[in-house]
């Protein structure tokens, strides 16, 4: 862990972005931890190492697909509120999970970047997600190559799951509420129009997701209000 802190703090523009991802809304310190080593002492390995993968192609993601990085951040916080609220003993991780949960999309985007475009342009004319145009024109959609990379890299199974299943949060047997906490906020951040995740489509809820969570009304208008505020707070999720 010291090596890692070490690392980061040897990058300025990196120390930057790490200590104002800690200090915002996703996190619940604001204004709080001032160096890296605490934050990294904050977080453990597993967000660490989600983190620099999430502030890595943040670059990526604002330059080839405009929107993203707004749509995983706000699904970070509803995803940490969430989390928090069920008790889930790391509700960093699961913040971890939103922000990289479509992964799989910065890497088809780097590699494809056309056919990718033409993923998104079908998407909109046939009026399907971007899951089902990819599947057309990939034969894959982002989730599996997400999921593909992950387990390539070594995640942990729990980030894995959140990653791989957050469309089909049922076939997650390691992380069921973390992988449900996930889906959940992907589609209430896609129907409240934060962000652009490649398509304007917001699926209904798997039902068995939403069972799993037990989520009232009332919850629901609150954890709304608490990705409003965030939004507020920060300028629109840049960082």
């Amino acid at each position: 862990m010291e090596e890692i802190a070490h690392f980061i703090s040897a990058d300025p523009a990196l120390t930057a972005r790490v200590l104002k991802m800690v200090n915002s809304a996703v996190y619940g310190f604001p204004g709080r931890i001032s160096s890296v080593s605490h934050a990294v002492m904050l977080w453990g390995l597993n967000v660490v190492k989600g983190l620099l993968l999430g502030i890595s192609v943040f670059d990526i993601m604002q330059k080839l697909m405009g929107g993203l990085w707004d749509h995983s951040l706000g699904c970070a916080v509803v995803a940490r509120a969430i989390a928090a609220e069920k008790g889930i003993k790391e509700p960093e991780e699961v913040a971890i999970g939103a922000l990289i949960h479509d992964i799989g999309k910065v890497l088809l985007i780097m590699g494809f970047q056309d056919y990718y475009g033409a993923a998104i342009q079908d998407a909109a004319a046939r009026r399907v997600s971007i899951a089902e145009a990819e599947r057309a024109v990939f034969m894959k959609t982002h989730a599996a190559v997400g999921m593909w990379l992950a387990e390539k890299w070594h995640f942990p199974p729990t980030l894995v799951e959140m990653i791989g299943y957050h469309h089909r949060p049922h076939l997650a047997k390691i992380a069921p509420m973390e992988t449900a906490i996930v889906h959940f906020s992907d589609v209430l951040v896609r129907a409240r129009g934060f962000g652009f995740a490649g398509d304007t489509f917001a699926a209904a809820v798997n039902p068995q997701a939403y069972e799993l969570l037990d989520l009232t009304g009332d919850d629901v208008l609150s954890l709304l209000e608490i990705l409003e505020k965030s939004r507020d707070e920060s300028g629109g999720f840049a960082l």
